[in-house]
């Protein structure tokens, strides 16, 4: 249970579930955006629902407004020209509400801070190796220098 939540906790997890959260609620945005402007623009060159266009693949297929096939075999275009559009429509408008703005604000930021540039693996070894003379020769001062009484050392 203990990994279970610190798995549900991670910022990953959470981070994906307000995607999805958002992602919904957007999604009603861009629908209302297609009906309420795209498929009326659409509408002045040919219908505003898509869905009712299907190729028949027997001699007689009857569709309905809907876009539901009643009878024949029938393949059915519109519905997949509809999601098309509306998945360009709702990438676009991500895109150039979304990514760009903030992109251009992560550049600006960026360009107002210089970032150091990162030490490499033997300038880093090279101050622990300091690091650790230094700290060695800290000790050896502080320790009293051996004596030498005939072939026995000691310590003053």
């Amino acid at each position: 249970m203990k990994g279970f939540k610190a798995f549900l906790l991670r910022g990953n997890v959470v981070e994906l579930a307000v995607a999805v959260v958002v992602g919904a609620a957007f999604s009603k945005i861009v629908d209302a955006f297609v009906k309420g402007i795209i498929n009326p623009v659409v509408g002045l060159i040919g219908t505003q629902n898509l869905d009712g266009y299907a190729w028949c693949l027997k001699a007689q297929c009857q569709v309905s407004a809907t876009g539901e096939v009643k009878k024949g075999v029938a393949i059915a275009y519109g519905s997949v020209l509809g999601a098309a559009l509306t998945f360009t429509i709702t990438a676009a408008v991500v895109y150039f509400l979304l990514i760009l703005p903030m992109n251009k604000f992560n550049e600006r930021l960026k360009n107002g801070k210089e970032e150091a540039p990162a030490a490499t693996e033997v300038e880093l070894l090279t101050e622990i190796r300091d690091l650790l003379a230094r700290e060695a020769a800290g000790r050896q001062a502080t320790v009293p220098a051996p004596t030498d009484h005939g072939g026995a050392k000691s310590f003053r």
